[in-house]
């Protein structure tokens, strides 16, 4: 793969792909990076990239010539490769999941592009045919971080990326639920043990124990996860033991203040609710 990144800050992005997955897998020939910096594109001596916005406001706006330029002097290398999927990282964008992240993954060439101050100006995106894509709904100065953490999430998902694959398979959201919780030495550490089932070398046992861990997470922090979460046979018995026991005030958990802890109250209220729900396969 090949991921090219437009942006009026090229030298933030050197340190973060000098180290880990990323570093690893361009040593290994497994993705190529490069960076543009945008003001090279723009059409004055002054090098400029943004103007105020039209109909007046605050904040300036992301010049159309410079980055339209930028996009597509980028997208006409290497025509071997296939036009590649332009993406501008915005507020305004869809928000990122591990689905778009495996889509992404897919592509042979991404070509980023960071929006800075008030945004870009609508028609580079009308244009270029670019995707909109947020990493959250919160603010940041500028795109460049989210531009960091899109390539780092298709990275790992690259054949040859990561030594082990399961190791990505079994992370959180590789099937649309949070991940389990991990331990590792001292076996126990402040009168905290690591659970006994981690140590009883039984494989099985360990991996319904996961299972459940990672649903109970779920129900309990990411509820709207369920709803596209992908589930198996042993998945679905777990949720009804879950369901099972939600139903039982005398096995409930109980906070310092006698009722039940609000992780718990929102687990089973999740299941309650989804209790005849057809879950996806």
């Amino acid at each position: 793969m090949r991921i090219d990144i437009i942006t009026i800050f090229p030298q933030m992005f050197g340190e973060v792909f000098r180290s880990g997955i990323v570093s690893r897998a361009r040593d290994a020939g497994v993705v190529r990076i490069e960076i543009h910096d945008l003001r090279a594109f723009a059409p004055d001596r002054h090098r400029t990239t943004d103007d105020t916005p039209y109909g007046g406001g605050p904040g300036m706006v992301m010049r159309v010539e410079p980055l339209v330029a930028a996009i597509e002097g980028t997208c006409s290398l290497e025509r071997a490769g296939g036009r590649p999927q332009v993406v501008v990282l915005s507020p305004r964008g869809e928000l990122l999941s591990e689905r778009l992240v495996s889509e992404l993954a897919s592509f042979e060439r991404l070509v980023l592009v960071p929006g800075r101050y008030e945004g870009i100006d609508e028609r580079v995106v009308e244009e270029t045919g670019a995707r909109e894509l947020s990493i959250g709904d919160y603010v940041l100065s500028g795109g460049e971080i989210a531009a960091m953490v899109v390539v780092d999430a298709v990275v790992r998902l690259l054949p040859g990326a990561i030594s082990d694959p399961q190791s990505h398979e079994e992370d959180s959201f590789s099937r649309g639920l949070l991940d389990c919780p991990h331990y590792t030495r001292p076996p126990d550490f402040r009168g905290r043990r690591v659970p006994e089932v981690l140590l009883s070398g039984n494989h099985g046992a360990i991996r319904r124990w996961r299972k459940e861990q990672a649903l109970r997470a779920t129900l309990a922090r990411r509820p709207d996860l369920m709803a596209e979460a992908v589930l198996d046979d042993e998945d679905r018995e777990i949720l009804a033991d879950l369901m099972q026991l939600s139903g039982s005030s005398a096995r409930r958990p109980e906070g310092s203040s006698g009722e039940p802890p609000e992780s718990y109250r929102r687990a089973t209220g999740e299941l309650e609710d989804w209790k005849n729900r057809r879950w996806r396969t």
